[in-house]
């Protein structure tokens, strides 16, 4: 597996580099093939380390973030927290990860994941808005996404509120 450290604001030791990339191979290798790419991401908020692991393979992506006083800490959380969302949906990401990754991985039995039910189907009028808009659209509605056509782009965008507070906008990757 490829892995990726990078800092945002603070410099990366070596040793922790192949710190992770020893962590990330002996607990995630397992799970996916060869050509399976591990990105970390660290930051230093408020003393703090926030630290954002994502793992790409065969059209699925595993994210995790976790905050420690630590970088190893974090590290350790992210990765167990990637292990628990594969093990919480492994009926329906088995077919898509390596050959026998459960076998090998885990020898107890882990319970199935019923399939989900979509309770409610609801169609929306997009208007044309820009960003700002949007976000005080969501917040008047009082949810946490929103969905609507960018009046630059002409693209269906969404809108979504992090849990740091801070507000996150998805815009299609037409390549």
């Amino acid at each position: 597996m490829k892995t990726t450290v990078t800092a945002k604001k603070m410099q990366v030791p070596q040793n922790f580099t192949e710190y992770a990339e020893k962590k990330i191979s002996s607990k995630l290798d397992k799970f996916f093939g060869e050509d399976a790419d591990a990105k970390i991401v660290l930051a230093e908020v408020k003393n703090e380390i926030v630290l954002e692991t994502t793992v790409k393979y065969n059209s699925l992506i595993f994210r995790a973030e976790c905050k420690a006083p630590d970088k190893n800490v974090a590290l350790d959380a992210s990765v167990d927290k990637i292990i628990r969302q594969i093990r919480k949906n492994k009926t329906k990401v088995e077919k898509r990860l390596k050959d026998n990754a459960f076998k090998e991985a885990f020898a107890e039995d882990i319970p199935e994941v019923a399939d989900y039910e979509v309770i409610r189907h609801k169609k929306i009028t997009m208007r044309p808005m820009d960003v700002d808009e949007a976000i005080l659209q969501m917040n008047m509605l009082g949810h946490k996404f929103f969905m609507f056509r960018n009046a630059s782009t002409g693209e269906t965008n969404l809108v979504y509120k992090r849990d740091d507070g801070n507000y996150a906008v998805l815009e299609p990757d037409n390549d």
